[in-house]
Order: C-alpha cells, then sequence, then structure tokens
C-alpha cells in the first residue's frame, strides 16, 4: 500500500520555476500544515515541500490541527477530506473562523465537479484529486500562497493609506490650529509655549516633554529658555490623570498659553540650566544646527558624540534634537523625548517634528521681527513724546546762547563808548551854566542810562534762571537727551553706545538745566563727526557723584582751540560757540560739578561731567 500511494505522488516532469521562493511567500515563522489520515502521505508531501523551500509540518487528524492552530502560524493547510475523526468538507468553516489568514488546499481520492463546489462554497481556496502530481501540487500552492500575499499585503497597505490618512488628517488640523495660535499671539513668550504645546500635546504629536534652547542676542551662546513636561515619572503620571479628567482640548491648551505665568518649577530650572558656549563646535547640538536636520540620541549613543552633561541635565538618554532655523540664520534647537513612556521615535513621528518645526521656525522669526519692530514703534513713541514734551526746551537752549552771545557782544563792543558819553555828558551839565544845553545834556544822560541798562539786563539773561532740584536718574535723562538727536544720528550714520554703571545712584539736579547742558555737549560731539562715527555715554558714579562722560571719534580739538573754548567771546564752531560752553560751565558750576574738555588717545574728544550726587 505504501509502495502504491508512493508511486501516485511520483511527478517525473521538469519542476517549474516560480517568481517567488517559498520562503519568500511565507511571513515569518508561518507554516504549511499537511493534514491526510496516512502518515507516508504526509511524511511524503513535507519531505517535498522542505525540498522546495517551504517549511512544512503534518498531522493525521482533525484533532492535531486543531493543536497546531493554537501553538503554529499557519499560512495554509493541505487537507484530505477523509479524516478519521471528522469530514474534511466540514471542518473548512471552523478553520476559516479561528484563523481567516489561513489558506485551505482540499486533497480527495474522488474526482467530483460536485465534491470540488462544496469545498470551494466553504471556503476553500482550491481543489486537487488524488493522486496528485507534484509539479500541479506546487503550482496551486503557489499560486494561492501569492493570492494570500497579495490579500495580506493589500490589508496593511490599505491600513497603513488609512493611518497616512488619519497622520495627514491630524497634521492638517495641527497646522490649523497652531497657525491661528500664532497669528493671535502677540508675545514671543506665549508664541514659544504655543509651539511646546503643540509638541507635547495629545492632539498634537504627543511626546513627553520638550525643551526650547535658543540663541542670546549676542548670538553667542544657546540657553535653555523654555521647557513642557515633567521632571519625574509621578509627576508625568499626575499631570496626565489630570488632563484626562478635564478633558482639556487643544484649543484650551493654546488659550492657557495666552494667561500663562511662568513658575519657579523644577521643569524651567532645567531647561535654564542649558548653556552651551559657541565655542563648543563640537557639540552636538551645534551638529544638528549646522546639518539642519534631525539628529536621535539613543541608549546615549548618536553619529556624534553626546555630551554626558547633557544626558545628567535631561535625566533622560534617549532624545531628539531637532534644529530651528529660517533661510538666514540658526534660531535654536529643540529637544524632545518620551521621559514617561519610553516609547520608540518612529520614522513617522521624527517626520512629523520637522514638519511642525518648519511652520515654527516661521512663527519664531515672525514673532522676533514683530517684537523687534513693536520695540521701534514704542521707541518711537517715546521719543515722540520726548519731543513733545521738551519742544521748547531747545528753542529755549538756543535763545539762550544767541542772546547771550548777543549780550556779550554788546557789553564788549557798546559798554565803554556808551560809558565814555555818559560821563563827558554829566562833566558838562556841572560845568556849563545854559539852561538849554542843559536841558540838552540832561537828555543824553537819561538815553545813555537806558543804554546801560539794557546791556547791563542782556548781560545777566543767561543768569536769570534758578535751579529746581529734584532726584532724577542721570541715565534716563541722558537717553532723553540722545532722543532729541536721534534724526542728526541717523542721517550722519552715528551709532550710538550706552555704557552705564547698574549701581549709578540717582542725582539730584534740575532736569530742564541739565538736560540743555547734554543736548548742548550732544550737538558738538555730532557736529564733530559729519562722516560718521561712534558716540559713547558713560556714566560711572565716583565719590560723592558721579561721573557722566560723553565721548565721540572726530578729529579732535587743536590745542589753541582747546585752550581758548570755554571764553565767552571765543567763537569758533569747531566744537560749538563758545558762549554756549561757558553757559554749560555756569549751569554745571550752579549744581556744584563741573565740565573737562579732552582728546582721547584713540582719536576724538571726550567732555567729562561730574555732578554731587546731593546739591
Amino acid at each position: 500500500m505504501r509502495a502504491l500511494y508512493t508511486n501516485m505522488y511520483i511527478d517525473n516532469t521538469e519542476p517549474q520555476t516560480f517568481t517567488l521562493a517559498g520562503s519568500e511567500l511565507l511571513e515569518n515563522n508561518e507554516v504549511i500544515a499537511v493534514v491526510d489520515d496516512l502518515a507516508d502521505i504526509t511524511n511524503l508531501l513535507v519531505l517535498f515541500l522542505k525540498e522546495r523551500g517551504y517549511t512544512a509540518i503534518s498531522a493525521n487528524s482533525a484533532a492535531e490541527l486543531r493543536q497546531l492552530l493554537e501553538t503554529r502560524d499557519i499560512a495554509l493547510v493541505i487537507l484530505d477530506i477523509g479524516l478519521p475523526d471528522t469530514d474534511g468538507i466540514s471542518l473548512i468553516p471552523e478553520l476559516k473562523q479561528k484563523s481567516p489568514d489561513t489558506a485551505i488546499l482540499m486533497l480527495t481520492a474522488a474526482a467530483s465537479l460536485e465534491t470540488a463546489l462544496l469545498c470551494l462554497r466553504h471556503g476553500a481556496d482550491d481543489y486537487l484529486t488524488k493522486p496528485v502530481q507534484f509539479n500541479s501540487l506546487l503550482t496551486i500552492l503557489h499560486r494561492i500562497l501569492e493570492k494570500r500575499r497579495l490579500a495580506l499585503r493589500s490589508r496593511v497597505y490599505q491600513k497603513e493609506l488609512e493611518n497616512a490618512r488619519k497622520r495627514i488628517e491630524r497634521s492638517h488640523t495641527l497646522a490649523i490650529k497652531m497657525n491661528s495660535a500664532y497669528l493671535s499671539m502677540t508675545s514671543l513668550d506665549m508664541l514659544m509655549r504655543a509651539i511646546l504645546t503643540g509638541i507635547t500635546a495629545r492632539e498634537g504629536l504627543g511626546f513627553n516633554r520638550a525643551f526650547l534652547v535658543l540663541f542670546t542676542d549676542d548670538g553667542k551662546q544657546l540657553t535653555g529658555r523654555y521647557a513642557i513636561g515633567p521632571v519625574s515619572r509621578e509627576e508625568g503620571i499626575a499631570i496626565w490623570q489630570r488632563m484626562q479628567a478635564e478633558q482639556l482640548t487643544m484649543d484650551e491648551l493654546l488659550d492657557n498659553c495666552r494667561a500663562y505665568q511662568a513658575p519657579d518649577t523644577d521643569i524651567a530650572r532645567l531647561v535654564q540650566a542649558i548653556q552651551i558656549d559657541t565655542s563648543q563646535k563640537d557639540h552636538i547640538l551645534f551638529r544638528a544646527l549646522e546639518q539642519r536636520r534631525i539628529l536621535v540620541v539613543q541608549d546615549g549613543q548618536a553619529e556624534y558624540p553626546v555630551a554626558e552633561e547633557l544626558i545628567h541635565l535631561l535625566q533622560e538618554d534617549s532624545f531628539v534634537i531637532a534644529p530651528l532655523y529660517s533661510s538666514e540664520r540658526s534660531l535654536g534647537v529643540v529637544l524632545v523625548d518620551n521621559f514617561i513612556t519610553h516609547c520608540p521615535f518612529s520614522q513617522e513621528k521624527i517626520h512629523a517634528l520637522e514638519s511642525f518645526l518648519s511652520q515654527a521656525s516661521l512663527a519664531i522669526e515672525h514673532g522676533t521681527l514683530y517684537q523687534a519692530m513693536q520695540s521701534k514703534v514704542a521707541e518711537l513713541e517715546k521719543l515722540t513724546k520726548e519731543l513733545h514734551k521738551n519742544k521748547d526746551m531747545l528753542v529755549t537752549a538756543g535763545r539762550y546762547s544767541a542772546l547771550g552771545h548777543m549780550a556779550a557782544q554788546l557789553t564788549h563792543s557798546i559798554k565803554n563808548p556808551i560809558t565814555a558819553i555818559g560821563g563827558s555828558a554829566r562833566l558838562l551839565h556841572r560845568k556849563i551854566a545854559d539852561t538849554d544845553l542843559k536841558k540838552f545834556l540832561n537828555m543824553m544822560v537819561g538815553e545813555v542810562e537806558k543804554v546801560e541798562k539794557t546791556l547791563e539786563n542782556l548781560a545777566r539773561f543767561a543768569e536769570t534762571i534758578q535751579p529746581v532740584y529734584q532726584a532724577v536718574s542721570l541715565a534716563e535723562l541722558a537717553r532723553n537727551a540722545v532722543r532729541l538727536h536721534q534724526q542728526d544720528l541717523l542721517r550722519q550714520n552715528i551709532t550710538t553706545v550706552y555704557d552705564f554703571h547698574p549701581d549709578t545712584p540717582s542725582v539730584e539736579l534740575d532736569p530742564k538745566l541739565i538736560q540743555q547742558v547734554l543736548v548742548h555737549l550732544l550737538a558738538n560731539a555730532i557736529e564733530a563727526m559729519p562722516e560718521g562715527g561712534k558716540l559713547t555715554l558713560r556714566i560711572t558714579p565716583t565719590d560723592g557723584g558721579v561721573a557722566l562722560l560723553i565721548l565721540d571719534t572726530g578729529g579732535g580739538i587743536s590745542a589753541p582751540i582747546l585752550e581758548n573754548v570755554t571764553d565767552p567771546f571765543f567763537t569758533t564752531k569747531t566744537i560749538g560757540t563758545g558762549l554756549g560752553l561757558s553757559l554749560v560751565q555756569r549751569v554745571l558750576r550752579d549744581h556744584g560739578g563741573d565740565l573737562r574738555l579732552s582728546n582721547r588717545a584713540s582719536g576724538g574728544a571726550q567732555a567729562r561731567i561730574w555732578l554731587p550726587v546731593n546739591h
């Protein structure tokens, strides 16, 4: 009998070749089960399938097949209709119910069309009659497995397409919400919080924690600025439970960013401890910025060395480094991790983060530009208010200088001749007895006295203002004086540098008079730099007072001019009108201070004002 069945399965025809090998048609650990009541047949078929590259096992009853289904992944069952413990056809629905993806090839010794159709109606994939030709069996088996493989792949692809559709829809929704948030947030702080919220929210990218590390204003250091997430797993679980209980939506989380007040929390202190100088070119954060691509650190390892202090700070050795940059400059990096869940970083998540941060980078750049514009607008508004507040001050200062100069000139040029005329008229009045002549001489004396009074009033014009003292910040007064010359500074391409000592005390002075002094000295410094330069204002506390230095990079003051610069009758415009500086000295003298003019060793001139703290 064994020889008879063996002969029934012998096939002398040339074996067929297939596009895919048997191992390629089976997924990992999948096998083919041969089920027949005769062990010789199952052994022969298993041996044949193994020789063709398939993994095959055997069973001689329905009970044994059921046990195999519990322990093995069966891709295809070659099932005999006649089994000792059940009918093979009735077993088909049971197999399909337990394992829908298992294919079934029926074998029978009865070549009946009705039997074949019955098997197919119950769910079998194909049907063969005994004796079976090996090549025919191999062809049908290959066709069934390839059809099954295509069906499984189609299901996987369909699932992937559905997941991709959901991801795209989710990303689209997130992008719309974030864009709306970006447009509605004017504060850069709120914008940064919104970005981190989008990275960590359940409706967002879903990372556990996010840290924002940005360049300082001078571009010399990366420093931690903002962070969202827990610093311990217990805290993380508590946060998730609270959020789940409150059922906060993405919109509500973004709204919270607007009302957010930065707390003194552990996560805030953690991110602020991240400070990396740009001199550390080999640091992995700078590597990510240099190459403008995401770097993944897994178990403390990456394609570049990972600083131990960074791992220590984050308390996590697996994280993602994502660069933030605009078309013109690098902004910083975002660090994200799964500190609580320890979920691996899938390529889908990394691509989603990259896409999200490209939008966030534009928002940060626009927010920075908007903030800079707002600062300029505020500065212009402040300048306008200051100009409006002091609109009469420059006119007054010019009037003082012009009239004072005129008074000095009149006093110098007219006073002596008028005195001589007046003296002569009085002498003649005493010696002449003629009444008519005395009337004319009296008239002359009276008119001379009027002229002398007028000259006296003009000469004393600049000395009529009495200082009104109050405690004032000299630094703020200096800034206001610079604002009044803002147009001249811009027109002449002069940069302004403020070097104010932070511990400088307030000074008791008359703000209007001292501001006139500063305006005049600044005008001289600006006039000395017609081709541009640098104007430096430096304030430092000294013993019992405060020193303010006005430094320019102009041509300096020649020695002859420096000797006569404060002479009331010296009128050269090299550093300003002589009388103007004379008035400056008088105002400072009234305040108990002084003025010193000198040349700088590096070029340019220096005006040093000293004022006592208490008058």
